[in-house]
């Protein structure tokens, strides 16, 4: 069969829709679902229906408008003449000029007319629904039951959408905090910027585990002999930089997932990432010009929801099958008795929107949106919403020695020395290998141990940057009096064997290191190339970086809540025990080096060392993701820390990937939760934060399903058995607007975090909501035969009578749901107990005056208020019976089988 040229883009859309749709709501290239790969999809799609194509971004060229690949087939040279600049870069009239031609570096967001986004709170099965009975009303000529059910149509349209504005407006605010930097040249001096005002003609700087900003072809071919660093005399020419060639990860575009070397003159795309290396950039395209921007327009945005959110809405879908089924029973019966058409269809719509959760959604946006801004003033930015929840689950955490356990600033000790090597001798080699401008602890605390005066007659002509595989950095040096050498420094035992007899010095060296270790320092190992192109091994920097002053009470109190800290760190294992000591952990570490092939599913022995492991010493990157792996197979709900590019893959995988301060934009862009402030402390904070958001949900689920068991049980038993309406339709209608409108201010309610990591219980929830739920009709109708039978009020009277019961007795469930003691063991939170109170005071003066009713009178008010309160302190003591057969206090379980 002949495939169309349309029906060939919209098979490749969809397979790229899979990859991006997450890209505008969170900024994360990601995939929701685990058991399918988009990006094979793509590929699949791409080769079924152009096989001529011979490469993976050949293929890509495929999407691409034809001014675009044209520019991707230009020389620096003649890029640079097209685009009226040089590798110079601009200067800020010219960028300011052409970012309103170009427009900002950034994928623009799908935007919704406001009125367009109003107006469809007014379409949907709930709005339907109470759109004809506010139709029937007319029709049956109810003018103040048509009033009411049109108010409450029109309330829950502006309280929705005004609360997801806002929602929307806190996320939105939260996100400009963590706005990607780049690194340019402008009017001849290196300036960072945001990289929304990255434009055609910027020259860039990319390093070590920078995104790539825009697509960019690489400096070097003719690049001039001008001094890459201005602010540095010392510093390597572009030419000289350009050697270095990079490597960059460019899996988010190709799905390949081995990093490509890029050489001078090669393009680099928006969106990669630099795995290793350092140079130059010249920006030819930005924004929807780039690869990244250009396949974007294909996709739409997609809305994803959380493990709780998609249980809540569960629920929901539950409560809307029990009110349908129930109001149908109740419709049955009425025609069977011969009750009039319009009056029972009016009542029963009335019914089914006020049983329906009608403010689900919105009590959902605005709780978690409560809860990130909460999150911010913690100094933690949720990038993923969906990431509050797993936070709270968190059992497990992994985290970085450096700069979160301890201090991250270095100072040296006395060194340990080779025969015939001096102390100013190692430090100027090391100061050599060195370089500010990085913002490398390391590097601060070398160069700051050693004169600078020493290092003026030096020209450092080639830097090779740290990587975290090579473990070491190195430079090529240029005398005044016109000698050459190299110097480099490194993890001790990579340095060692550089050396061409390596044994004869590493049983030294080791005692060296074990000695440092013993006393918690860190080991720099320091090498110069010597006239007889032979590795000298210098001596041994010791580094110390001391705990930070609350880790230890930190650690004990992420204990007491449920959660375990792991220490993962690169260093040597005794540096390890002896900071393990230090804070607490215990002494129980991990060598990573014996993990073996961690491509490989390890055995039962291994995976429960890994469990019981206090910490593990000498991490690579792929042992923090085999750690992670591992711990997730065993059951564990995993939050990993990471600052470095070496650590997104983990951070993706984790359950919570937490890149804290100072990280890496890839670091950044794999993390769910991105911190502001350095510290365990800070998670710490966010997990509890994270555990009343979860309760604050659980309340409300708990609450929601009460309640409309509540209604619908009396309702629908009351006009079966008795043959009465206990309530009319206007008195329904305004039941739900009071109970919507109090109900959204539980997302700001004062709870009390639990001290074990959180899970979605549905037995306990559905159990203690339906215990709550049975209690209220049997108080009703307690209510209702003292009415009728001792008092015998009219029809008229008890249908006031009972409104103003179900009103009063339904919002005193929230404070039996948010507490699983008894209710007065935490105090709501003011904006909660006003939200309550002030809609009751409304409730009981429409039914004292008989708005839309008949008026009730003060005396039979405050015995409704009597008989509630009552009911609700029997119901208390009936709820902490309900807990104890349906969540029985047991010993804590870490499992992630218990959700």
């Amino acid at each position: 069969m002949r495939v169309s040229s349309t029906d060939k883009k919209w098979t490749i859309a969809n397979s790229v829709r899979h990859l991006l749709c997450n890209w505008f709501r969170t900024g994360r290239l990601e995939n929701g679902n685990s058991n399918t790969n988009p990006l094979a999809e793509l590929r699949q799609s791409i080769d079924a229906y152009y096989p001529t194509a011979n490469s993976i971004m050949l293929k890509h060229e495929l999407l691409l408008p034809e001014g675009i690949r044209e520019l991707q087939t230009l020389s620096v040279s003649e890029l640079q003449t097209k685009l009226a600049t040089t590798d110079a870069g601009l200067s800020t009239a010219d960028a300011k000029a052409r970012l309103a031609q170009y427009g900002p570096n950034e994928l623009p967001e799908e935007s919704v007319n406001p009125l367009l986004k109003f107006l469809s709170y007014f379409w949907g099965p709930i709005p339907w629904m109470i759109e004809a009975a506010v139709a029937l009303s007319a029709v049956a000529q109810h003018w103040p039951d048509f009033a009411i059910i049109l108010v409450l149509l029109l309330a829950n349209a502006i309280v929705g959408f005004w609360e997801e504005h806002q929602a929307g407006n806190a996320i939105a605010a939260l996100k400009a905090k963590l706005a990607i930097k780049a690194r340019v040249m402008r009017d001849g001096k290196w300036v960072t910027i945001p990289v929304r005002e990255v434009v055609p003609g910027d020259v860039i700087r990319l390093r070590l585990g920078d995104i790539v900003p825009a697509d960019a072809k690489l400096l070097g071919e003719n690049a001039g002999e001008h001094t890459a660093y201005p602010d540095d005399p010392r510093g390597p020419s572009r030419a000289t930089l350009a050697k270095n060639a990079i490597q960059v990860d460019q899996s988010a575009l190709t799905g390949e997932s081995l990093p490509a070397d890029r050489k001078p003159g090669d393009a680099v795309y928006s969106g990669s990432i630099v795995r290793q290396g350092e140079i130059d950039a010249f920006v030819y395209a930005t924004g929807t010009d780039s690869y990244f921007g250009q396949t974007a327009r294909l996709v739409q945005q997609a809305h994803t929801t959380s493990h709780f959110q998609r249980a809540v809405l569960n629920i929901g879908n539950y409560l809307i099958m029990l009110a349908v089924g129930l109001v149908s029973l109740i419709i049955m019966v009425a025609l069977f008795r011969g009750d009039p058409m319009l009056q029972t269809l009016q009542f029963a719509l009335v019914l089914t929107v006020a049983a329906i959760p009608v403010a689900m959604p919105t009590v959902l946006s605005v709780t978690m949106a409560v809860g990130a801004r909460l999150l911010a003033k913690k100094e933690a930015i949720v990038t993923r919403l969906a990431a509050i929840e797993e936070l709270a689950g968190v059992d497990i955490l992994c985290s970085d020695k450096t700069g979160t356990l301890t201090q991250n600033k270095l100072t040296l000790g006395d060194p340990f020395l080779m025969d015939g090597v001096s102390k100013d001798e190692i430090l100027l080699a090391a100061a050599l290998a060195s370089r500010a401008e990085n913002l490398d602890a390391i590097d601060e605390a070398v160069l700051a141990w050693c004169d600078s005066s020493k290092t003026r007659s030096y020209r450092v002509s080639h830097f090779q940057p740290f990587d975290p595989v090579q473990k070491r950095t190195e430079a090529t040096v240029h005398a005044d009096d016109g000698g050459e050498f190299k110097t480099t420094k490194g993890a001790p035992q990579i340095i060692i064997e550089l050396v061409d007899n390596p044994g004869a010095i590493r049983d030294r060296v080791n005692v060296a290191v074990n000695e440092f270790a013993s006393r918690g320092f860190r080991s720099l190992g320091v090498a110069q190339y010597d006239d007889h192109n032979q590795w000298r091994f210098l001596g041994v920097l010791p580094l110390f970086d001391p705990p930070r002053e609350q880790a230890k009470s930190t650690i004990e109190n992420a204990r007491e809540m449920g959660v375990s800290v792991k220490m993962v760190t690169g260093d040597a294992l005794a540096i390890a025990r002896e900071t393990s000591a230090k804070l607490g952990l215990g002494n129980n570490l991990i060598d990573a080096t014996s993990f073996g092939d961690t491509k490989h599913h390890e055995g039962a022995a291994l995976g429960e060392l890994i469990e019981r492991a206090d910490g593990f010493a000498q991490v690579f990157p792929e042992h923090k993701f085999h750690i992670v792996d591992v711990l997730q197979q065993r059951g564990h709900i995993v939050g990993m820390t990471g600052d470095g590019v070496n650590d997104a893959p983990a951070l993706k995988k984790a359950d919570c990937g937490i890149a804290v301060s100072g990280a890496t934009d890839a670091a950044r862009a794999a993390a769910s939760i991105v911190l502001m402030t350095p510290g365990l402390s800070v998670i710490v904070d966010a997990i509890k934060e994270s555990r009343k958001i979860f309760q604050r949900m659980n309340s409300y689920a708990i609450y929601r399903i009460a309640e409309t068991l509540r209604v619908l049980l009396f309702m629908t038993l009351a006009i079966l058995v008795f043959n009465f309406y206990p309530l009319t339709a206007v008195m329904i209608v305004m039941l739900a607007l009071l109970n919507d409108g109090a109900i959204l201010s539980i997302a700001y309610d004062n709870v009390r975090y639990k001290k074990q990591p959180e899970s979605w219980n549905m037995r306990m929830v559905l159990g203690v909501a339906t215990v709550l739920g049975v209690i209220g009709p049997i108080a009703a109708f307690g209510l209702f035969y003292i009415a009728d039978r001792v008092y015998q009020l009219d029809r008229p009277h008890i249908q006031t009578l009972m409104y103003l019961m179900l009103s009063v007795a339904g919002h005193m469930t929230i404070f039996l749901a948010r507490t699983r003691g008894p209710f007065w063991s935490s105090a709501p939170a003011p904006i909660l107990l006003a939200a309550v109170v002030g809609t009751q005071v409304i409730a009981t003066l429409i039914a004292v005056y008989g708005l839309f009713m008949t008026p009730l009178g003060w005396g039979w008010a405050s015995f409704v208020w009597g008989y509630a309160i009552a009911w609700f302190l029997v119901s208390d003591r009936i709820k902490l019976l309900a807990y104890q057969a349906f969540d029985p206090v047991k010993v804590f379980s870490r499992r992630r089988q218990s959700m």
